[in-house]
């Protein structure tokens, strides 16, 4: 697993002991990024990381409380699901989830008795002359289980680049 990370060279990336944030102005409008990010059946499409795989039916959110189910791959659980639950809704502006293991006590037996759940990823959208400056934050200070904490984070500051880089393309 990556470890902790230094912050970017442009002063707008930051690393904190329990969150990623990281910042890019991209040639997109808020609206449009936003449509993507609200349409989780996409976002397998811009996934930097990888492990995204598609999502169960035919997931749109449109509030507080929706929720949504991603499939997933990586090297320790191999195909996993996650129940995202939708935190922070506010149309063109931002939009957050809070994934957990779904379902919670389905993969003891890869995991144990870890509970695989309490991090939230953000997305903040601001216009910026032409464009959009995109924020998205991989916060993991609600996490509680000691034993989950310790595989954070599960991506890098890279891989959340490139996501946003592909949000940006996808939105053209």
């Amino acid at each position: 697993m990556p470890n902790r990370f230094d912050p970017g060279c442009d002063g707008h990336d930051t690393v904190m002991s329990d969150q990623i944030t990281v910042t890019r102005t991209v040639d997109a409008k808020p609206d449009q990024l936003f449509s993507l990010l609200a349409t989780p059946g996409r976002h397998h499409e811009f996934d930097g990381a990888g492990m995204l795989k598609g999502v169960e039916g035919n997931a749109t959110v449109s509030g507080v409380g929706d929720q949504f189910v991603m499939n997933m791959r990586n090297d320790v659980l191999g195909d996993y699901q996650m129940l995202n639950t939708v935190t922070s809704y506010e149309e063109g502006r931002e939009i957050a989830w809070a994934p957990q293991l779904h379902p919670l006590d389905g993969y003891t037996d890869k995991l144990g008795d870890v509970t695989a759940k309490g991090h939230v990823w953000t997305w903040k959208l601001a216009p910026s002359g032409n464009g959009t400056e995109v924020t998205q934050v991989y916060d993991w200070s609600g996490v509680q289980d000691a034993q989950f904490k310790g595989f954070f984070p599960l991506v890098t500051e890279d891989q959340m680049t490139q996501t946003i880089d592909k949000v940006a393309d996808a939105a053209q």
